[in-house]
């Protein structure tokens, strides 16, 4: 475990010289090793991968999945007219369009998630962008998340001058230690993956960007990956980003081509 826990950090070090391809390769060795009980695949559902209790409470909840009613309301705000008459699906289709990111735009010069492109939509046809804190972006994600289930992450390899810039920016992102208590996100997410910090398991890192937007029982709400990013900065006592800055998307371009191969299938309910 510790020569392959060595293999990854060096992998992952700002200072390697390894592919987008190598990194992913050796983040699912080390997890394989790490969790031989896991599928590597399984990691998409987090904790309750190798969490049995938690997960058996997750299935319960999943009955009667308190996330249903902001895809219902995603749904309605979907297919409500655009300034111009448009609606979404003159963007998206039938919304089923999670696997198209984040993808690096040459013409931009930057990475563009989910939440840009609804941006983007709404100003092509005459509204004003939302926020990305607002419920309404929330809720559009999710019911866009929620025809997407079981779409396969695939990624493209980031390759270009420009879209290896910002894997590199998102890797060396979440290899970085900040905040007081001195913590990197590969403290808690591949060094001390399957331990408890109080009392909850901590999850790999394979999967993080699968599931969301989630319903977090803390929240009481359903909230978006970079609340979450932001959360765990705050949590180590770092300045947090905000939300769809470069720095969080870059984070979700990196983790999001870590975890090819695994299902998209949000969304979902975590604590």
């Amino acid at each position: 475990m510790q020569t392959a826990l060595m293999a990854l950090t060096v992998a992952l070090s700002g200072f390697a010289s390894a592919t987008p391809a190598e990194d992913r390769e050796a983040m699912r060795a080390y997890y394989q090793k790490r969790f031989p009980a896991v599928e590597v695949n399984a990691h998409q559902d987090g904790v309750y991968a190798f969490d049995q209790n938690a997960r058996e409470q997750w299935l319960e909840l999943e009955d009667f999945p308190p996330y249903e009613v902001a895809v219902d309301e995603g749904e309605e705000l979907y297919n409500s007219p655009l300034a111009n008459g448009a609606s979404y699906s003159d963007c998206f289709g039938d919304g089923a369009v999670k696997n198209r990111y984040p993808h690096f735009d040459e013409g931009r010069g930057e990475v563009v998630t989910l939440e840009l492109a609804i941006n983007d939509c709404r100003e092509a046809h005459g509204s004003d962008p939302l926020s990305y804190k607002s419920a309404e972006m929330v809720r559009l994600s999710a019911y866009i998340a929620w025809q997407s289930r079981g779409q396969i992450i695939a990624m493209e390899e980031p390759e270009s001058a420009g879209a290896l810039a910002a894997y590199n920016e998102g890797k060396r992102f979440y290899t970085t230690r900040r905040g007081q208590l001195n913590f990197a996100c590969t403290s808690c997410h591949v060094q001390l993956a399957g331990n408890r910090l109080r009392a909850e398991h901590l999850s790999a890192s394979l999967g993080h960007v699968s599931h969301w937007p989630a319903y977090r029982l803390k929240w009481q709400d359903v909230g978006s990956l970079h609340r979450r990013f932001a959360r765990c900065n705050e949590q180590v006592g770092a300045e947090p980003f905000p939300r769809q800055s470069p720095e969080y998307r870059n984070l979700e371009y990196f983790l999001t081509y870590i975890s090819n191969g695994l299902t998209w299938n949000g969304p979902a309910i975590r604590k």
